[in-house]
C-alpha cells in the first residue's frame, strides 16, 4: 500500500474500533492528512476491498475491516500506548486485595481483567506439583483422552492429551491401576522416573538372560533395544531337555511383557505432563474458540526461572480496543508472574 490507502486503511480500521459501526468516504474526507475528494477515497476502498482487506455491509454503506484486514493492523498498524494510570493502579488493588492462595489471587486476576475491559478473563493456571493420590485416565475418542490428577492435597486438576495410537479404554485403565499402585509420595515427575527406573532394570535382567542363549546360537536378536526388539529362538525343540534355558525363555517372554507395558506407562506420563490445562476461568462462555467474531488478547506469565507457568487473557469481540487491551494484559501477566513466584 502507498500512504494514501494505509491512511484510509488505518482510519477506517480505528473508526470501525471506536464506533463499530461502517466508515463512510465523506467522513474521512475531514479527517485525512491530505485534502482529497470523496471519490478519491472510495476508489481507495475499493482497491482495499479488492485485496480483501475491507468489507461492505451493505451496497450503499461504509466499509469495516474484514478478519484479514484487523489481522493485518493488529500486526502492523496498530499503535499501542502505555498502560493508562487508572487501569495500574485498579489492577494493582485486585491483587493486594487478594488471600495468600495462589488460587485466590489467580481468581482476582479473572475478575480484575473483566471489570476493566469488559470483556470475558481467560486464566491458564500452573499445573501443580503436589505428589499424587490418585491417576484415572478417560478416553473421550481415537485421538483424544482425559487424564484426572487428584494431589495428595486436595487439588484436582484435569489435562487432555493425545494417547498413543492403539490404546483402548481397557488398556487406559489398567495403565491408571499400576500408576494408582506406585503413585504414593510420588509428584507426576517423579513417578515417571519410578517407571524409568523400572525399565532400566527389566532391560538388564532381559539382556543378562538372553546372553547365553544368544552365545550357544540358540537365540539371535533383531532390533536391539529399539520400541520393536525381538528375541528369536532357533531350534525350540533343542531347550526341551535343558529345564533352565526353558525357563530363562519363560522369564523373559514374562520381562519382555513387562517391558512393553512399562514402556507404555512412560509414554503416558509423558503426554499426561505435557498436557493442556483445562481449568480455564472465562465466565459464561463456553465452546469459545468454535465462536466466530471474537478476539483473544494472551500473555504467557514465568516463574523466577523463566518458564512458562499460565497464561492470562481477555476474549471479547473483534472491534477490541486493542491498543488499551495489549499493555493491560502484558502488565498483569508480569504482575502474576511475579506473585505466584513468591507464593509459591
Amino acid at each position: 500500500m502507498n500512504d494514501r490507502s494505509r491512511e484510509v486503511f488505518r482510519r477506517v480500521v480505528e473508526g470501525y474500533l471506536e464506533t463499530g459501526a461502517p466508515v463512510g468516504s465523506r467522513s474521512l474526507t475531514r479527517h485525512m492528512s491530505e485534502k482529497v475528494s470523496a471519490a478519491t477515497i472510495r476508489n481507495t476502498m475499493q482497491d482495499l476491498e479488492h485485496l480483501g482487506l475491507l468489507g461492505s455491509p451493505h451496497v450503499s454503506a461504509g466499509r469495516i475491516p474484514t478478519q484479514s484486514g484487523l489481522r493485518m493492523f493488529v500486526d502492523g498498524l496498530l499503535e499501542v500506548g502505555d498502560l493508562d494510570g487508572d487501569d495500574r493502579r485498579r489492577i494493582d488493588r485486585s491483587m493486594e486485595e487478594a488471600d495468600g492462595d495462589v488460587a485466590s489471587l489467580l481468581d482476582r486476576v479473572g475478575h480484575a481483567l473483566s471489570g476493566i475491559t469488559h470483556g470475558a478473563s481467560l486464566v491458564l493456571t500452573p499445573k501443580h506439583e503436589a505428589p499424587i493420590k490418585h491417576v484415572e485416565f478417560v478416553s473421550l475418542s481415537p485421538e483424544r483422552a482425559l487424564v484426572v490428577l487428584v494431589f495428595a492435597d486436595g487439588h484436582v486438576e484435569n489435562r487432555i492429551f493425545t494417547p498413543p495410537a492403539g490404546q483402548t479404554p481397557s488398556s487406559m485403565r489398567e495403565a491408571a491401576n499400576f500408576l494408582n499402585a506406585i503413585a504414593g509420595g510420588h509428584t507426576l515427575r517423579e513417578l515417571a522416573g519410578v517407571i524409568s527406573r523400572e525399565i532400566a532394570a527389566r532391560r538388564q535382567e532381559i539382556d543378562r538372560l538372553a546372553a547365553d542363549l544368544v552365545e550357544s546360537g540358540l537365540a539371535t536378536w533383531v532390533n536391539p533395544g529399539e520400541q520393536g526388539e525381538r528375541l528369536i529362538v532357533r531350534g525350540r525343540g533343542n531347550l526341551l531337555g535343558e529345564t533352565a534355558e526353558a525357563e530363562d525363555l519363560d522369564r523373559i517372554r514374562s520381562l519382555f511383557d513387562d517391558l512393553e507395558r512399562k514402556r507404555d506407562l512412560a509414554q503416558f506420563l509423558d503426554l499426561a505432563e505435557e498436557g493442556d490445562g483445562v481449568r480455564i476461568f472465562i465466565g459464561s462462555e463456553n465452546k469459545l474458540f468454535s465462536l466466530s467474531g471474537s478476539s483473544l488478547v494472551v500473555s504467557p506469565y514465568m516463574n523466577a526461572d523463566r518458564k512458562i507457568i499460565g497464561a492470562v487473557g481477555v476474549i471479547g469481540p473483534t472491534r477490541l480496543n486493542y491498543g488499551r487491551i495489549v499493555p493491560i494484559v502484558d502488565y498483569t501477566a508480569q504482575l502474576v508472574g511475579r506473585l505466584v513466584s513468591d507464593r509459591s
